[in-house]
């Protein structure tokens, strides 16, 4: 039975089709496997009291990349943390940077792929760059202040010593019966009250006896000299 060129028409247009199916198919998948940016990750952790940046490549197409990190600081590289060699899986491998970071840092990391260098299939920075956490990796080490003993809690501050208690001398009361407002007594009149110096009786009492001796001296010359003159 022979084949007609109608038959062998039809028979190369499926062979063609099918082709190209198969093509795309196979592009589809290849594009499917080629590494890409988004396929990388970057975090910041604490290893104990340091700090360290992690990479994550989940490249399934086991592409080799190259991984930099920078510290950025105002839009600019200050300094390159390190470089490193990575070969991705559908399950992911991490790589690891010691870097003691400092809370809320800016950090870029650069994602070369491909097995040929001059031809690279990716060649960006993941985005956004890495901001490190607010809080440091020391943060534990912290010492809390130290807390008063009971002796010293109860100790009573020298501001607030009590004021001393005052001597026998100074707590001694006035005698009794005086009184700040009672005048108290001239020396004078006690001592003329107990002794009598300084008085003026017996001055007094010599004066009146010497006036009553010229007194009867006068009275006796008077009476004599009254009966004289009744004789003649």
């Amino acid at each position: 039975m022979s084949i007609t060129r109608r038959t062998a028409r039809r028979s190369a247009q499926i062979l063609g089709v099918a082709a190209a199916s198969t093509a795309l198919a196979v592009s589809a998948a290849g594009s499917a496997l080629a590494c890409n940016i988004s396929e990388f990750s970057a975090e910041a952790k604490c290893d104990g009291a340091k700090g360290v940046i992690t990479v994550t490549d989940k490249d399934a197409s086991g592409t080799p990349a190259t991984v930099t990190v920078y510290l950025e600081k105002n839009g600019a590289d200050v300094k390159t943390v390190g470089s490193k060699e990575v070969t991705g899986s559908g399950a992911g491998v991490t790589i690891s940077f010691d870097e003691d970071w400092a809370p809320n840092a800016e950090y870029r990391i650069r994602v070369q792929a491909g097995r040929n260098k001059d031809h690279l299939i990716v060649d960006k920075d993941i985005t956004p760059n890495l901001t490190t956490p607010s809080e440091g990796c020391s943060k534990g080490e912290s010492t809390p202040p130290a807390t008063p003993s009971p002796s010293e809690s109860a100790s009573t501050p020298a501001s607030e010593s009590p004021s001393p208690t005052p001597s026998a001398s100074e707590s001694s009361t006035a005698p009794a019966g005086s009184t700040d407002n009672e005048p108290s007594p001239a020396a004078g009149d006690s001592n003329l009250a107990e002794t009598g110096a300084n008085s003026n009786t017996g001055l007094i009492a010599g004066i009146a006896g010497g006036l009553v001796v010229v007194g009867g001296g006068a009275v006796y010359f008077g009476m004599r000299r009254r009966g004289a003159n009744s004789s003649r």
